[in-house]
């Protein structure tokens, strides 16, 4: 039972990575395209998420439900230790949420939209770059559980150069996935082409970016190099991602959307799995301290098995209605489109 829990706990963090992450990069695309073609881009956009807006932060919930219940010790100690960018993440969540939401479906065009936009982009970008910081931190092993002042144990155990690149790269990903994404729901050819340039530029961020993670994780001594390709699961990981992306390219310009996502969220798949197979099932690395273990520092067995039969009942339910949602979307964009 432990291990179904594991692997919804996986999973759940995953689909937030896929879905919220496209849903957060069709605002950092947004912040990041000229103003005469902002409107296109908007446009098009809302079309993109629109199915995944509906029920993206399922995904957090799940993760962080499986974590207060099943591994009350590591919630806590990431609670305790990274408040400060849990509480920038959520503050991020609601205000780009509030703004979306007023932008859109605001009774009245009015200034206030000069407002809701700036809220929306930005929230859109700071959002996944904590989200990013988080992760990084929680395996950087800066996590000071014996810290004897303020800034030591609540903030250089997230403000470091590995935590912010992995935050940096985080925010790379969600544009990458977001431009993947867009370019099924164009329709004229030059929209087309404009979307499957800003994937190339994305792309290239992603890569910059982790170049960057590789070099922050030496300078402050963390064994990166040798978490991802210290063994063979990790190799295979890297390799076909880097695979994948040389088809990815071919078939950009070769309008096959369908395609184009599966091999984005392959991609991202492999990453994940490359950054938390070697130190699993560590998931929270102390300073000077032992690690955080899913196998070792788990609820109550009752409460896993609980847990487990909750989780597996409620896959029954809600995977059923997310597959509907996204269906009733695309039917709605494919009528609106003849129309």
């Amino acid at each position: 039972m432990l291990y179904i829990v594991i692997v919804f706990l996986w999973l759940s963090i995953l689909l937030y990575i896929l879905l919220g992450g496209a849903d957060f990069g069709a605002g950092i695309i947004e912040l990041f395209t000229s103003a005469k073609n902002k409107e296109r881009t908007r446009k098009t956009m809302y079309k993109a998420i629109g199915p995944i807006w509906e029920a993206n932060h399922m995904w957090l919930i799940i993760a962080i439900v499986i974590l207060f219940v099943g591994f009350p010790r590591i919630y806590t100690t990431v609670s305790v230790y990274l408040h400060i960018p849990l509480v920038c993440m959520l503050l991020g969540i609601v205000a780009r949420g509030t703004a979306f939401v007023y932008r859109n479906y605001d009774a009245v065009r009015d200034d206030m939209q000069k407002i809701y936009t700036p809220i929306f982009v930005y929230s859109s970008l700071v959002t996944p770059f904590f989200l990013g910081i988080i992760a990084g931190s929680a395996v950087s092993g800066q996590i000071d559980a014996q810290a004897g002042d303020f800034l030591s144990a609540y903030v250089f155990s997230w403000l470091n150069w590995f935590s912010v690149s992995v935050g940096m790269f985080t925010v790379c990903i969600c544009g990458f996935l977001a431009a993947i994404f867009i370019i099924g729901q164009t329709v004229r050819d030059e929209d087309r082409n404009y979307f499957v340039r800003k994937a190339k530029q994305t792309i290239f961020m992603v890569m910059f970016s982790g170049l960057f993670v590789f070099a922050a994780a030496y300078y402050e001594g963390i064994p990166l190099l040798t978490w991802i390709f210290g063994d063979f699961p990790g190799v295979a990981a890297i390799v076909s991602a880097s695979i994948s992306l040389v088809v990815m390219f071919y078939f950009l310009g070769r309008n096959r959307p369908v395609l184009l996502r599966l091999l984005a969220g392959f991609q991202v798949t492999m990453i994940l799995f490359a950054a938390t197979y070697t130190h699993f099932p560590d998931i929270v690395l102390i300073k000077n301290g032992p690690n955080l273990s899913l196998l070792v520092h788990q609820g109550q067995a009752k409460t896993i098995s609980s847990l487990a039969y909750a989780l597996l009942a409620g896959s029954v339910f809600i995977l059923p209605a997310l597959a509907y949602l996204i269906y009733i979307f695309q039917v709605k964009a494919k009528a609106q489109g003849e129309s």
